[in-house]
């Protein structure tokens, strides 16, 4: 198949917000057939695993809309687009877990291009992350929500407590390399 046959032939909608930017176009196919598709634009995401004596760190659950219920996740958010993914990891560390810059002894990309989250419906990339956490590190009490051992069991009893499908990707990517 020919990616080059595809070609846009309108743009039927663009609603912007400060979260998203969704589009309605239609796109003629390498068949000839008129196709109306529906996408959206949104900033890249990062992710975070903290580890610190051997230990996954999670901040305490979040409401999540999109599933109407409190989901336990690892340090998370936007990467603005002015903003390398570096970067942002290291604020979202602070933001959700109050980890200064110097409480990371090393913070390491698992991937460097970002990972399409849904390439047939968005542009957003996700960057993974592993943060090691000096052993002395304090995270508040407040935002500790949650510690899993880096062995075998506690990454099998977290995976079964995560629904958040980027978290089990970046945890996953992470279990691999480490193996």
């Amino acid at each position: 198949m020919n990616p080059e046959a595809w070609q846009c032939r309108d743009r039927f909608l663009e609603l912007h917000s400060p979260w998203l930017t969704l589009i309605g176009e239609h796109l003629k196919d390498s068949q000839g057939q008129l196709l109306q598709y529906w996408r959206v634009e949104k900033a890249d995401s990062a992710i975070i695993l903290p580890i610190q004596n051997q230990q996954l760190i999670l901040p305490p659950p979040t409401y999540r809309p999109g599933v109407g219920e409190l989901t336990l996740d690892f340090p998370g958010g936007r990467v603005p687009s002015a903003e390398q993914p570096l970067a942002a990891a290291l604020a979202i560390l602070q933001r959700e877990l109050g980890v200064p810059e110097e409480a990371i002894v090393r913070l390491v990309a698992l991937n460097s291009e970002g990972w399409a989250v849904n390439s047939s419906f968005s542009n957003q990339k996700l960057y993974g992350f592993v943060a090691e956490l000096h052993s002395t590190a304090k995270v508040p009490s407040d935002l500790l929500g949650a510690t899993y051992p880096t062995t075998k069991v506690g990454i099998q009893s977290l995976v079964d407590s995560l629904t958040c499908l980027q978290c089990r990707a970046v945890l996953l990517q992470w279990w691999l390399l480490k193996s």
